[in-house]
């Protein structure tokens, strides 16, 4: 099997950015790969997504939440994901099962035990190799930003919860040091880029 790395990061720490980056330097590279995102990345995920994200489901409890993103994650692992990988294609994901771990178990407070029960099925032989982290608090990410999206149901969470899913992804790295890459990205766009590259390179993805 090829490797498999995925991208995490809090509200506006910058994270859409870098993939895009990322993607042009891996087409500048000749590299087979494919880049996916969560929630989505085929037909059902997305919609899925759109009903996650959509501001009007007001009334999702948080359990309903985490099984939507544990049904979009299963059909990513079984229709993309694990078939990419056994054809030795390098497979990146925008977020994966730690957006769950920091967002549902710690954030909304359903804990670990609750979200690996519910993703045990569909991550039981997928687990990323690395996950970069791009490390911003969220009170600087949403300055940098310029604000939260109103039509994004998370963004407008409110500062308390992005604060306690930003604890959640320190923690998770902390119990995983070896699959956390841990990327400072105070500095510009193409600064924090390179940095990854570079963390990417010395464990021999690229």
């Amino acid at each position: 099997m090829s490797k498999f790395i995925t991208f995490e990061g809090c509200e506006g720490s910058g994270k859409s950015t870098q993939v895009a980056l990322f993607k042009e330097y891996l087409e500048k590279k000749g590299a087979k790969y494919i880049f996916l995102r969560e929630p989505g990345g085929t037909d059902i995920s997305e919609k899925i997504r759109n009903v996650i994200l959509d501001v009007s489901n007001s009334e999702m409890t948080d359990e309903t939440e985490a099984l939507l993103y544990a049904s979009a994650r299963a059909q990513l692992i079984s229709q993309k994901i694990l078939p990419s990988l056994k054809n030795g294609t390098l497979v990146f994901c925008d977020r994966y099962i730690d957006s769950s771990f920091a967002y549902q178990s710690y954030a909304r407070g359903l804990g670990l035990e609750f979200v690996k029960k519910i993703n045990s099925y569909a991550i039981e032989n997928c687990m990323p190799d690395y996950t970069v982290f791009l490390n911003i608090s969220p009170t600087e990410a949403f300055k940098r930003k310029g604000g939260v999206d109103k039509d994004d149901r998370l963004e407008l969470s409110g500062a308390d919860f992005h604060e306690k899913v930003y604890s959640g992804y320190l923690a998770l790295a902390k119990e995983n040091p070896d699959r956390f890459i841990m990327i400072d990205c105070s500095g510009s766009k193409w600064q924090t880029h390179e940095k990854i590259v570079k963390e990417l390179e010395k464990r021999g993805v690229l």
